[in-house]
């Protein structure tokens, strides 16, 4: 059996088919569940945080294991195969070691070096564990990846390098301020109780924040955080637990938001946001208020797109929705393209588009000048006709000119929390995974991560000399216990033939055969370990069995017996 990788991560993928691909609690029971069912797989371990999705995994076949295990997460997360296998990367056998250990020292992290992953690689293990689908070898590479990755940060300085992914967030919204100057005084809201969320509540209250709010779905996960959070010594924040359904009305009276929940829809809409910031009473524009009642946020499309608070220029003034072939909206109050929002036209089809078009050309729903709506519908339809239909946008475009940001809102969930076209709204600033991902990527290097890497490849040596050597151990121990049969065969033998020796006389002959046979053994098992936990020295196993005409099936049940052993024992919880 050989381990196997499988996954996708913000190194390989966008944000846009991370979020998609997202593995809800219940989902990942069922893919380990599926995996270990599944031919190829006898041990199964998913690795699921905000920023990777990643199936350990040990299979008996390199092929057929990888076309498994790309198929059953193509499958639990909804994602087609052929649309996502363009995003999988594979690793084998020793890379599959060096990949966990790297990920488990921050080395492959968003953030270079924060030690969230640490926690998440403990949970992964101990899901596989409750689970039982975790055996020798995915329980041993787990514990010891925790172990590599604790003394990456204990050795070196890679704390340095990187931050925790909440403490980066709240450097990008901060833009450059001190955070601590940047929090003082203000009032946050925090959506969701888990690890992320109470990681951004402690670190917001140590940035120097007034009041938090703790919003969950479940009360008493939010009170306990609100509890923990008051009853800090070293910080003077109040904080209090509200239930989700008052989110609309705190988002009026707080400056920062930071959510991370499991949900699999928007927990903020743009509609939402929009009706905050007017209820606010600060930094509304003036199309502001027909935003939220219309529940969304004007795309911009096109070179004619105006500044944000311009009026919309119309033919005959009133602009009219009726007999719109597509039963979209425009925007009156707001310039722009004369549909509703981005997700309007996403996925909209060629013959669509062109019966849109030509209701926008007769007039009924200009919202500017003829050449700039043109303009607009030339885009698309190229868009379309490259790609058949036209993309979703995730990523809003910068809006031209804005007041300065009155809220600002951090949205570390994956699936996002956040819808992202509240980028555009006058007085908001948005900084999510997909923003942190571009920033990080031009955040410096620590001097640090070279030593760091010099620990992960040793540690990669060493597991796999372990690996190579435990792989012939059963192989040992069956040829010892075949010696110690012949022995005792043997003294059996001794007895019939010399009935008249007396039980200290039997004794000694007994221990002087056992003594023999173990001299011979020795150096040859001795060496064999050695030999074996050289790269290449697999091999090794199946020539001792051949030259001792050992039994496969003894060698087996050995193995057997010693992971059940090893199971037991390790199944009781993740260092």
């Amino acid at each position: 059996m050989s381990l196997l990788v499988v996954g996708l991560s913000h190194r390989s993928a966008p944000v846009s088919v991370l979020e998609r691909a997202a593995l809800s609690a219940d989902a990942q029971i069922k893919l380990l569940q599926d995996t270990v069912a599944a031919e190829p797989a006898a041990e199964a371990a998913v690795l699921a945080t905000c920023n990777r999705i990643e199936l350990y995994a040990d299979v008996d076949k390199f092929h057929a294991g990888v076309a498994e295990l790309s198929t059953l997460l193509a499958q639990h997360s909804g994602v087609g195969l052929d649309e996502l296998t363009p995003y999988l990367y594979v690793h084998y056998e020793d890379r599959a070691v060096h990949h966990l250990f790297s990920v488990a020292c921050g080395l492959d992290s968003m953030v270079v070096g924060e030690g969230q992953i640490l926690g998440q690689i403990k949970d992964s293990l101990a899901k596989a564990q409750d689970l039982h689908t975790a055996g020798r070898l995915l329980n041993d590479l787990f514990q010891q990846a925790l172990r590599v990755g604790k003394r990456a940060h204990s050795e070196t300085g890679i704390d340095r390098a990187g931050q925790s992914l909440v403490t980066f967030g709240l450097e990008q919204l901060a833009s450059g301020t001190a955070v601590g100057t940047w929090a003082a005084g203000k009032k946050a809201l925090v959506i969701g109780a888990g690890s992320m969320s109470s990681l951004a509540a402690a670190t917001l209250a140590r940035a120097g924040v007034a009041e938090i709010v703790v919003a969950n779905r479940t009360a008493e996960r939010a009170s306990r955080l609100a509890e923990i959070l008051n009853s800090g010594d070293d910080t003077g924040v109040v904080a209090r637990a509200v239930p989700m359904e008052s989110v609309p009305g705190e988002l009026t009276r707080v400056d920062v938001v930071v959510s991370c929940t499991g949900a699999t829809g928007l927990v903020l809409t743009a509609g939402a946001v929009a009706a905050a910031v007017e209820g606010a009473g600060v930094g509304a524009g003036p199309g502001v208020g027909s935003l939220a009642r219309a529940g969304g946020v004007p795309p911009r499309f096109g070179s004619g797109a105006a500044p944000s608070g311009t009026p919309a220029r119309s033919l005959g003034g009133a602009v009219d929705d009726e007999n719109c072939p597509l039963d979209l909206n425009s925007v009156p109050a707001t310039a722009g393209f004369s549909v509703l929002g981005e997700a309007a036209v996403a996925g909209m089809g060629a013959a669509e588009l062109e019966q849109h078009a030509a209701w926008v050309d007769n007039g009924v729903a200009r919202v500017h000048s003829a050449a700039d709506e043109a303009e607009a519908i030339a885009a698309l339809a190229a868009a379309v006709a490259a790609v058949g239909r036209i993309p979703e946008r995730r990523k809003p475009e910068p809006v031209v000119s804005r007041t300065a940001a009155v809220l600002f809102l951090l949205d570390l969930a994956m699936p996002r929390d956040i819808d992202a076209a509240v980028h555009r709204i006058p007085g908001v600033r948005l900084v999510d995974i997909e923003s942190l991902a571009e920033a990080s990527a031009d955040a410096p290097m620590a001097a640090d991560v070279d030593q760091v890497r010099r620990i992960v490849a040793d540690e990669v040596a060493a597991f796999g000399a372990a690996l190579r050597a435990a792989h012939i151990t059963p192989t040992v121990v069956a040829l010892r216990a075949m010696a110690a049969d012949v022995v005792a065969s043997e003294m059996a033998r001794l007895d019939g033939r010399l009935p008249a020796l007396d039980d200290k006389q039997r004794s000694e002959i007994t221990q002087t055969v056992k003594r023999v046979v173990d001299k011979l053994l020795h150096a040859p098992t001795v060496r064999v370990k050695q030999l074996a936990a050289e790269p290449g020295g697999a091999g090794y196993a199946d020539a001792l069995r051949t030259l001792f005409d050992l039994d496969q099936e003894t060698v087996a049940a050995v193995s057997r017996a010693e992971d059940s052993t090893e199971n037991t024992s390790k199944n009781r919880g993740p260092a």
